[in-house]
């Protein structure tokens, strides 16, 4: 029989039949049909259903004990990750996915990179970001042994991320100062140009202010040349902060409303964008003893705060 014959005959078994094999095996091959029936629901968006059969399907795996195949067991530890992604419980998802990776690295398998890649942007979501940095930097090292610079360099970028989540500003510059030299390497632009602007605000961070005025300047050029409006805000952000460090409060507050007014043109509006430049642009009047002005911004402010600090204690 030709491969075409093969896949055809796949494409015969319809949901049906794998329901009504069910009853008929045990062992592994219920194991997988149940795997099977998971992924085809999971294709439909019914993620509670598709989540419980992938569950029974690992259940069976084991109670096999050690005669459970192991890269069936992964399929399914990974099909339950997925399921809960998409039900938005990411700290299961990414325990789960944790598993199917810690096997899939045993065996050897070519797909471990790609699931613990993901794993990563997971324990982020999640916001557990120890678990961010050492699943990445393994990543990395992988990566760079295959040559993959610049899936290497997404790693670092990752990684940088996650430092400067827990304010550790030295490690997260460096991290990014790494993933540019590969970014750079590759010719990668943009790339070089969302890292200098990460790069800026860990100098703001570490009130660096003339070199993280230089780095938002490298990446505000990439970006305006680029047209990317949307990250040559956050650039600018960067460079306006830069500026009220180093003393030039008008021309900070100049830079700032500049950043405010491209933010509010942007739909959906970015709320906690825009209460972070407001109140960076009163806290600068208040500085200059610019009370009124100051006040009466924070005043404003005060309602939609409570909007976004309402959301985030529901979510």
């Amino acid at each position: 029989m030709s491969d075409d014959d093969d896949n055809g005959q796949d494409e015969l078994i319809t949901e049906e039949m794998l329901w009504d094999r069910i009853p008929e095996v045990d062992g592994v091959e219920r194991a997988s049909t149940y795997y099977e029936l998971s992924a085809r629901i999971y294709a439909r968006g019914q993620y509670d259903e598709a989540l419980a059969l992938a569950e029974t399907a690992c259940d069976i795996y084991m109670g096999l004990g050690t005669s459970a195949p192991t890269e069936g067991l992964a399929q399914t530890y990974s099909a339950i990750g997925f399921n809960l992604n998409q039900l938005k419980r990411m700290d299961e998802a990414a325990t789960a996915m944790s598993k199917a990776v810690e096997i899939l690295r045993t065996n050897k398998s070519p797909i471990a990179l790609e699931l613990a890649c993901t794993l990563g942007e997971w324990w982020y979501t999640s916001k557990n970001y120890e678990k961010v940095i050492e699943t990445m930097r393994e990543c990395a090292q992988e990566h760079l042994v295959d040559g993959n610079e610049i899936g290497a360099a997404n790693d670092l970028y990752l990684i940088g991320c996650a430092y400067r989540q827990i304010k550790n500003y030295s490690e997260a510059m460096e991290t990014f100062r790494e993933a540019r030299s590969l970014f750079k390497k590759n010719h990668d632009v943009i790339n070089v140009g969302r890292s200098d602007q990460k790069i800026a605000s860990c100098l703001n961070a570490l009130e660096e202010g003339e070199l993280a005025l230089e780095s938002a300047r490298k990446a505000l050029d990439v970006f305006q040349t680029a047209h990317d409006e949307r990250r040559e805000i956050y650039a600018l952000l960067e460079y306006g902060k830069a500026q009220v460090l180093l003393g030039k409060a008008e021309a900070g507050i100049a830079t700032l409303e500049e950043v405010l007014q491209n933010a509010t043109e942007d739909e959906p509006k970015d709320f906690e964008l825009i209460v972070e430049v407001e109140k960076r642009i009163a806290t600068v009047m208040r500085a200059q003893g610019r009370i009124a002005e100051a006040d009466e911004i924070e005043r404003r402010l005060a309602a939609v705060s409570d909007v976004l600090d309402e959301d985030s204690e529901s979510s």
